[in-house]
């Protein structure tokens, strides 16, 4: 296979021959059909992530058709056209046997903790309990980004936020996952601010489905300016992770109001306002991605044109040219995703 490698962290990518993979029991593998380049491998490129180990293949957000089983396997067969979640749950420990795969104690993530799909094949742990058919109304585009992008906004919004009809959702940062999140909101027919300090960003924002845009760049009281404009979100989703924009989003809410965190800090410890939390009683609630059971809710939201992901596309991208777009990302040059579809 080809295979976007880096030896080192912030070192630099090369697109090398490298074996075929062959699956273990309980694995399947795929030929890679489309991967989207996210913020989270730029990261683990730069060297964040713990669980990787040089040299790396990243790449988590993809979707491949089936060219090899291994043994045990039973739900998937050569052929089929898959998606997994980034974070792949065993099926067997506490929380996957609670359906919450994605804070499974076992977990895999092609990407992380194995090489992922900056290549022309990778491999799909527990490929039983991860992999989702793709319907054929579903492009490969569109089911790539669902792999994290699209399900970890909606289960922040649908699942954690709980959002409904009618309610005030405010979205923090409108980098992939946060315009994901402006659509859902739009879809379900809640009044959507989106929030950012790159115009570019709320222009896509806009044309995703936000009824109000706010750059935060403006103001000093972005909790504040959102109370003014909304009277308070019912739900406020922080997309970016950052101490700052998390206390923004919780001055944003009304009382009884629910603040999702999906964004990832950049350290463990983060300074919060916690006495605002305990006056107003809001809920806090975290998001590490959605349990592949709960995909085919979403692939069915894209089926029928509830949601498209490929709005937010800005380039489509050959695997040859990782080694210069994944390290571009520090940049932050565009607003929009970008998506590798040829091989």
């Amino acid at each position: 296979m080809r295979a976007a490698v880096y030896e080192r962290f912030d070192g630099p990518l090369t697109v090398v021959d490298a074996p075929d993979p062959s699956p273990a029991p309980g694995e399947a593998v795929v030929e890679v059909l489309a991967v989207g380049l996210c913020r989270s491998d730029y990261h683990g490129w730069h060297g964040t992530d713990p669980d990787i180990v040089c040299p790396h293949v990243g790449g988590h957000e993809f979707v491949g058709r089936v060219v090899a089983v291994g043994a045990g396997v039973q739900r998937v067969a050569i052929g089929d056209r898959i998606m997994v979640p980034f974070v792949c749950g065993c099926g067997e420990c506490e929380p996957c046997r609670l359906g919450q795969h994605q804070v499974c104690r076992r977990q895999e993530q092609p990407g992380f903790t194995r090489w992922g799909a900056f290549a022309t094949h990778t491999t799909i742990p527990y490929a039983d309990v991860n992999s989702v058919h793709v319907p054929e109304a579903v492009s490969d585009e569109a089911a790539a980004l669902v792999g994290c992008r699209v399900s970890t906004a909606y289960r922040g919004v649908v699942e954690q936020g709980r959002l409904q009809a009618g309610e005030t959702l405010v979205v923090h940062g409108c980098g992939g996952v946060g315009l994901a999140a402006v659509a859902f909101g739009r879809a379900l027919g809640a009044q959507v601010l989106a929030v950012d300090i790159n115009r570019a960003a709320l222009e896509l924002a806009a044309h995703v489905g936000a009824d109000l845009l706010l750059d935060a760049s403006t103001t000093d009281d972005v909790g504040g300016a959102v109370v003014d404009l909304t009277g308070g979100a019912h739900v406020s989703v922080e997309c970016l992770g950052s101490a700052v924009t998390a206390t923004n989003s919780i001055l944003s809410l009304r009382p009884l109001g629910r603040h999702v965190q999906i964004g990832l800090f950049p350290a463990a410890t983060a300074d919060f306002p916690i006495s605002r939390v305990i006056r107003d009683e809001l809920e806090v609630r975290g998001v590490h991605g959605l349990s592949a059971s709960r995909i085919p809710e979403v692939l069915a939201m894209v089926a029928d044109g509830r949601i498209d992901p490929t709005a937010v596309i800005h380039q489509r991208l050959s695997l040859a040219d990782i080694p210069d777009a994944l390290p571009a990302m520090a940049r932050f040059a565009a607003p929009g995703v970008s998506v590798v579809t040829r091989f």
